[in-house]
């Protein structure tokens, strides 16, 4: 069956994962019982994650024809004769009125009904709520026939748990199996020792007897060559703990480093010395942040000045990696620098300009740690005072997730840090859903 994107807008995207059967459609029947059956209704509502019936009835609704979904069979008729393209066009307003996220374009939405009787879109990816126009006229049959509820997270769990069980009682028979292997190496040993002092009761140990062994310590040696054979079947596993990686760390030190290591921390010691008996008996702390240059302004407002001053000429992606590296400052001051003077000017949409300047910023998130000072900076950005950046944080991380500029694990890492930290801010609870969709999403996937 031939697939396409979900959405017109993503049609060009090779790499979209979300997608739906092409529509199939056939006349039926002639003159005044003419009518058009939509062959895979039920497969491409499947796909949207919407009852059949609320696309047959959109589409009789918008063509002024009678329509009716069986639920027996799965038919989907609709009085008089329709071309697919003209049915496939009005497939996509309903895409667009009632799938499709209207924050972030994501089709991964869930319907709600509210105690006022008002139609919702609840994005599982961004966590956006989503208000539907109530003056359309599906939402009256929407409001009659409601969506049926999703199974909650507890049966999740439950398999979650379950897989666990299989997963120790699996570990469990490979210990058992593991048992018998060494017992019968165990007798193996034993037997040889036994075999070995009676030869030397018997014959005394003449020359000629050390020099051939008795056959049945032959076969003692074969048997014990055997079992060294199956022991290869066994899997060593290392130890991954902290402990244990700091452990090999510290053996895998040789002198020339641990030397290296002394010098540092003597320069480090002399440094603080000196600086401890300087005279300044009032100034506060110097940081990089409220540093002065001469000018007056801080270091960071600097670094921001230089980036924004050289994003004005046109600079390429290759070409701003290089000058970003010739900045006076911590890779993080300048990642943090760098994000500011981007999202200099920009009001609201700050997903749609990220997406804009993703180039930018593939120069300075390449790696682990370079992914995780992006997220710092985003972070850092959110809370200079800024409520629109804020509440759209969900969506800038959606965004970068969906270029592949950010990865789910260093995503989770860094939520995870910063909740432990400081459970009770903002940015958390706004970043919240959409850590919890990339969670749903990989366990369903596994």
């Amino acid at each position: 069956m031939a697939l396409q994107n979900i959405g017109a807008g993503n049609s060009d995207d090779a790499f979209y994962r979300y997608k739906m059967p092409r529509m199939l459609t056939k006349i039926e029947g002639r003159g005044n019982g003419i009518k058009t059956n939509v062959v895979n209704m039920v497969d491409i509502a499947k796909a949207l994650a919407r009852p059949p019936s609320y696309t047959t009835k959109y589409f009789g609704n918008e063509l002024g024809a009678q329509s009716k979904f069986d639920e027996k069979t799965g038919t989907a008729l609709v009085n008089g004769a329709h071309e697919t393209p003209k049915l496939a066009g009005l497939l996509e307003n309903f895409i667009k009125k009632y799938v499709q996220c209207y924050g972030c374009g994501n089709p991964e939405t869930e319907v709600l009904i509210t105690k006022t009787q008002m139609i919702q879109l609840k994005c599982a990816a961004c966590g956006f709520i989503s208000d539907v126009d109530m003056r359309d006229k599906l939402t009256t049959f929407i409001l009659k026939n409601p969506p049926e509820a999703k199974k909650g997270s507890k049966d999740k769990k439950a398999m979650r748990r379950a897989e666990k069980e299989r997963l120790k009682e699996g570990e469990a028979a490979d210990e058992e199996l593991k048992k018998p292997k060494k017992e019968t190496k165990k007798k193996v040993s034993s037997k040889d020792a036994s075999t070995k002092t009676s030869s030397k009761k018997k014959h005394g140990g003449s020359d000629e007897d050390r020099a051939s062994p008795p056959r049945s310590h032959v076969n003692v040696k074969e048997e014990e060559d055997e079992e060294d054979n199956d022991d290869d079947d066994v899997q060593w596993q290392t130890d991954t703990s902290v402990e244990a990686a700091q452990q090999r760390i510290q053996e895998q030190l040789n002198a020339a480093t641990a030397e290296m290591v002394m010098l540092s921390t003597v320069e480090s010691e002399k440094k603080s010395k000196a600086a401890t008996q300087a005279p300044s008996p009032k100034a506060a702390p110097v940081t990089p942040e409220n540093s002065k240059t001469e000018n007056g302004e801080t270091n960071h407002e600097r670094l921001v000045t230089e980036v924004k001053a050289n994003l004005k000429k046109g600079v390429t992606s290759s070409k701003l990696q290089s000058f970003l590296g010739s900045l006076s400052g911590s890779p993080q001051e300048v990642v943090t620098s760098l994000y500011e003077a981007l999202m200099d000017g920009v009001e609201k949409g700050f997903a749609k300009e990220v997406i804009k300047k993703k180039s930018y910023l593939a120069a300075v998130a390449q790696d682990e740690e370079s992914q995780l000072r992006l997220l710092r900076a985003i972070e850092n950005f959110c809370g200079k005072s800024n409520p629109v950046a804020l509440k759209e944080v969900a969506l800038v991380l959606k965004a970068l997730y969906d270029t592949d500029l950010l990865e789910e694990e260093y995503i989770v890492q860094w939520y995870s840090k910063g909740v432990a930290a400081n459970k009770d801010s903002k940015i958390w609870k706004n970043v919240k859903p959409f850590v919890e969709w990339l969670q749903s999403a990989e366990s369903e996937s596994e």
